[in-house]
């Protein structure tokens, strides 16, 4: 029996492991062999780019579900080092650790929110880097709602004016409307002199507009300098109270990456192949944010579920291609597109690496529902079927512009 380990099951680890499953189930009787098994310290796959939002009933998703109906094995644990010379990895659960062999590997452990040694920061701010996470931040704010009012109590401060920061600071008038709070006042901080550094200069105007709409005040060009329960002080001096602290301000690759004898990139990716091989690592494949592929000859993957998705789909046809002694299929994505939720406000669709503008306001926010609610689910059936169909080694066309 060869067994094909498959660490995480985000979006990649996810797709991944179903892709697997479909190609071994497509070669039939010489397929029969091969175990396939997931490892993951959740026993659900978070609908992560949701964390944000107001309503996450629905953003944690069984694995029991995802992964029984297709013959994909997984287990609970941390995943605490990786030996490619032995071919194994360690787990550790329940206070016990465990040596998991494979004969073929797909890391999929994600990214995780960059959290600098500021003080206070691990004990005081808040995140939505992951489930466990966003639920935590709401029932704070929920706590909040029904408390005495106080200093701070009502002021959100959001660090980091990227992707995530901006859509978390959209979003709160209506989780403030949720959690009881009225009066309350939003903080954008970050160090650029922009909101959206990275976003492109065609999208600043329109982000500047929505937020206004929003009442989100924001404060530029300056770092966070201390975190405490009250408050929250910047390098400018100024002190904000304030009980919430959300932490939004850059993104690694997960550290277990950094124990690979490997090229890595800037973000702690490591290097991959149009086939999701990872350089000199015999027998290892990698996906997602913890991976890094050029997938239009020039431009490299981004850390989102657009490139996350795919690259679990092919990742998981390719190692069982491998194993079995098949044709693996390149990778290749000639698009891009980035749809950033603002609120109420709407949203905002751009097209291209250099991220024109196409639509705007209601339109994109139509957009943005169909990618967060239905485009990157799985499908719900439990039936084998259906979850196979769409786990194919393709790429998805554009998501529709309303």
């Amino acid at each position: 029996m060869a067994r094909v380990v498959v660490l995480g099951a985000g979006f990649a680890g996810l797709w991944a492991a179903i892709g697997a499953a479909r190609k071994r189930d497509e070669i039939g009787a010489a397929g029969s062999d091969i175990e396939i098994l997931v490892i993951d310290r959740n026993p659900y796959h978070n609908i992560r780019v949701r964390n944000y939002e107001v309503d996450l009933s629905k953003v944690a998703l069984p694995l029991s579900q995802l992964l029984d109906p297709v013959g994909v094995g997984h287990r609970l644990g941390d995943v605490e080092a990786i030996d490619v010379e032995r071919g194994n990895v360690t787990i550790a659960a329940n206070g016990a650790r465990d040596a998991v062999a494979y004969d073929r590997l797909v890391l999929a452990l994600g990214s995780e929110v960059l959290r600098p040694d500021i003080p206070g920061l691990a004990e005081h701010a808040f995140d939505v880097d992951n489930y466990a996470a966003a639920i935590r931040l709401e029932k704070h704010l929920t706590t909040l709602g029904r408390s005495a009012l106080a200093p701070g109590r009502t002021t959100v401060v959001v660090v980091g004016a990227g992707f995530t920061g901006i859509e978390v600071a959209a979003e709160m008038p209506d989780r403030f409307a949720r959690a009881g709070i009225a009066g309350g006042r939003i903080i954008l901080v970050d160090p650029n002199p922009v909101v959206g550094a990275t976003i492109g200069e065609h999208a600043h105007p329109i982000i500047d507009e929505a937020l206004a709409a929003l009442d989100v005040e924001t404060r530029l060009g300056v770092r966070v300098e201390a975190i405490d329960a009250a408050g929250i002080r910047l390098s400018s001096g100024e002190v904000i109270p304030t009980r919430t602290v959300i932490w939004c301000a850059g993104m690694r690759a997960s550290p277990l990456a950094v124990t690979l004898p490997v090229e890595r990139d800037r973000l702690g990716r490591i290097l991959v192949d149009p086939f999701m091989r990872v350089a000199d690592l015999a027998h290892v494949f990698a996906a997602g944010d913890v991976a890094s592929s050029v997938v239009d000859g020039r431009h490299p993957t981004v850390m989102s579920c657009q490139f996350a998705r795919p690259m679990g789909r092919f990742a998981g046809h390719n190692v069982i291609a491998d194993l079995t002694g098949r044709p693996l299929l390149p990778l290749r994505i000639d698009w891009y597109v980035t749809v950033l939720d603002l609120g109420s406000w709407g949203a905002l669709y751009t097209e291209g690496w250099d991220r024109e503008v196409r639509t705007t306001g209601a339109a994109a926010k139509a957009t943005k529902q169909i990618i967060n609610h239905q485009r990157i689910y799985p499908p719900l059936t439990g039936k084998k079927e259906d979850l196979l169909a769409v786990a194919a080694p393709t790429v998805q066309a554009p998501p529709p512009r309303k």
